[in-house]
């Protein structure tokens, strides 16, 4: 048994590739270079499943330190018979170093690297060894596959400060049996070496492996496994296949090694959510993980992560009764599904995941994807009409149009360019485009006529404006008065209110007497509370002590801040908080009624098969939420939360009323 060594390659009488021309072929992404290795790498993970096996995929990324036990084995190995020259050879530089750190991305319940090990022996069909270690640019040769490993690998390279990868692979033979193969592999750039017989020109490829023969060929099997296990590497299990990828030095993009393992897990949960995802009852296609150093870093859940559940909703409705079949007339041609929702949702906290996609604090994209299920890009549609509103889309190709999708792919699979193509093809792809914003049209469609200079204003920011139109009521974003529309003039109360002044009319707005506290709070009077009373009914009676009736004060509502979304078991709620700033028991009910833009008027009885706000429940200071639609508080300076479900293309009007509790 011998050591394992280096070749370095030599440019051969016929020519060959220069490593340069090899790492350019990713072109300049627009995505970075951890994003891509999650996409490049899952895609070759899923196209080497074992189609017999319902097992699903084991999907790994693992960053680790070199420990002292395996730190002596590394410089060992992999420094004997390298090249001398650490320019043309940056792993010498980076092995001497104190601390040795690798990325390994790994797959179980694949088939492994398996084939013929050397290139002119590869003329069958099964050839992913030399596919991935020999070759560049093979075509794909697995139906509906993601990716091909030509271009796929190449990123595992460029992630490398040292160009360097170990390959560590179990796979079958052709008589059945299990073989262990381990090799590395340097990719750099070309170069001039002056030697014995004169100066010789090298591609800037190198191998590391068995060099005993006339070409250099992996470790195989005991010897594999051996040198694995010196280097620290992750075993196989007793009948495991599959591969691991170890990138030596890797490139972490200035963040820390918890840090980029914490992006990590977040980046597979964008870009490869429709493999997290269980169909029917089958369970998901693929199962992930991300270390550090041993500690896990969990990989979020896209069902219970926004806003990729909103993505996985339309995924749902595509694969469903709900799912919208897009088609190209001239030529006649079918290209998939599609689905769409649409909901009411918070402002989005934007994640270096997230804005890597472009997308911030709104949701308005369409998921594209081809039949294998895995994410292509987000693709954005127009705006919403609100602001507090988002909507998100899933279109999946039709199996027909597989390889059309595809061949308009740039070498990273991230877009779909119809300009790469020839007609017909490219009117195939330019017409999906156009059938997915015909469907958006349909889903943004407010109807009614807004009102004029407001047309273009979204919902959420224009409800200021709406609000003052609507008296005695909260409209998301206004604080208007019982004055004239557009004020922005806030109530506040006199010190020592009876229950004979605050008698509403009966139209639900103050008498003149109870006007007189606006009079005030526009002259600089009154207790100068900023927050706008809107439950002005007051029910309670003057106590009687010896016969004597006493003034007392009535009971108010206070509101705390402006209205705003929050999400509350998954459902995205409009949420009110305020306080009973006056002693005693008091009852609030609430009165919900919205505003359509354009319909000029208050809406508290809704079309048929339309929808109206809902109280979902009064939340305490202790988060206990109480779902009776009224309930009884005890005043003071314990500020409630009155959360409601709001309807789709309004604007909610909230107005919290209390009414004394009398004590027998």
């Amino acid at each position: 048994m011998t050591s394992p060594g280096w070749f370095s390659q030599p440019y051969p009488p016929e020519g060959a590739s220069a490593a340069e021309g090899i790492r350019n072929q990713l072109g300049r992404p627009e995505l970075d270079l951890l994003t891509i290795l999650v996409r490049e790498s899952a895609q070759n993970s899923w196209d080497a499943r074992l189609r017999t096996s319902s097992v699903p995929v084991d999907f790994r990324i693992d960053m680790r330190t070199v420990g002292p036990a395996h730190t002596g084995a590394w410089r060992e190995l992999l420094l004997g018979g390298a090249p001398d020259s650490a320019e043309n050879f940056p792993l010498r530089d980076t092995l001497r170093r104190g601390q040795i750190r690798f990325l390994a991305v790994s797959d179980r319940g694949t088939r492994g690297l398996g084939g013929p090990t050397r290139a002119d022996d590869a003329a069958g069909t099964d050839r992913d060894f030399v596919s991935f270690i020999r070759n560049i640019g093979e075509p794909r040769d697995v139906a509906l596959g993601g990716g091909t490993y030509g271009f796929g690998k190449g990123i595992f390279y460029l992630l490398s400060k040292s160009g360097t990868v170990l390959v560590h692979s179990r796979c079958r033979t052709t008589l059945g049996d299990l073989e262990t193969r381990l090799i590395g592999c340097t990719l750099w750039k070309s170069y001039k070496a002056t030697e014995s017989r004169g100066d010789r020109r090298y591609t800037g490829r190198h191998w590391w492996g068995d060099t005993s023969g006339e070409v250099i060929e992996p470790l195989v099997s005991q010897q594999a496994e051996a040198t694995a296990q010196r280097l620290g590497l992750r075993p196989f299990g007793p009948n495991e296949t599959g591969t691991t990828v170890v990138v030596i030095d890797p490139n972490l993009d200035d963040l820390a090694p918890n840090e980029a393992a914490a992006y990590l897990a977040e980046t597979v949960t964008w870009h490869l959510w429709p493999k997290m995802v269980s169909v029917g009852h089958k369970p998901p296609a693929m199962c992930f993980s991300v270390t550090c150093d041993g500690i896990e870093h969990p990989v979020p859940d896209p069902r219970e992560t926004r806003p990729l559940n909103m993505f996985v909703s339309a995924y749902e409705v595509m694969t469903g009764s709900g799912g919208i079949d897009l088609e190209c007339r001239r030529p006649k041609r079918h290209l998939g599904r599609l689905g769409l929702v649409k909901r009411i949702m918070p402002p989005l906290e934007p994640t270096r995941a997230s804005r890597m996609l472009d997308i911030e604090n709104l949701v308005h994209h369409i998921c594209l994807m081809r039949p294998a299920e895995l994410v292509v890009t987000y693709r954005p549609g127009p705006k919403p009409p609100s602001e507090n509103q988002g909507y998100a889309g899933v279109f999946r190709a039709d199996v027909s149009m597989d390889e059309i999708y595809a061949k308009a792919e740039p070498p990273t699979h991230d877009a779909w360019n119809p300009q790469s193509l020839a007609k017909p093809e490219s009117t195939y792809v330019q017409t999906t485009f156009s059938r997915i914003s015909e469907a958006l049209d349909d889903l943004l469609f407010l109807g009614g006529v807004a009102r004029p200079g407001a047309s273009n204003v979204a919902l959420g920011a224009a409800s200021s404006m709406f609000s003052g139109l609507v008296g005695g009521a909260w409209g998301i974003g206004g604080a208007t008065a019982y004055t004239k529309p557009g004020s922005t003039i806030t109530r506040a109360s006199r010190p020592e209110e009876t229950d004979e002044d605050a008698i509403p009319s009966a139209s639900g707005r103050p008498t003149p007497e109870a006007a007189r506290g606006i009079e005030q709070a526009a002259a600089g009077e009154g207790e100068g509370s900023s927050s706008f009373d809107t439950g002005l009914r007051a029910f309670g009676g003057v106590p009687e002590h010896s016969g004597i009736a006493a003034p007392r004060r009535r009971p108010r509502v206070q509101y705390v801040g402006d209205p705003y979304y929050d999400d509350h078991d998954d459902v995205s709620v409009l949420v009110q908080e305020f306080r009973l700033p006056v002693p005693g028991s008091q009852r609030v009910h609430i009165d919900l009624a919205v505003t359509l833009p354009g319909s000029g008027g208050r809406e508290t009885d809704p079309p048929i098969g339309a929808s109206m706000p809902v109280l979902l429940g009064w939340e305490d200071s202790n988060g206990l939420l109480h779902s009776s639609e009224a309930c009884v508080i005890e005043g003071g300076e314990a500020v409630w939360r009155a959360l409601v479900r709001p309807a789709p293309d309004t604007m909610t009007e909230i107005d919290i009323k209390v009414e004394a509790v009398r004590v027998s």
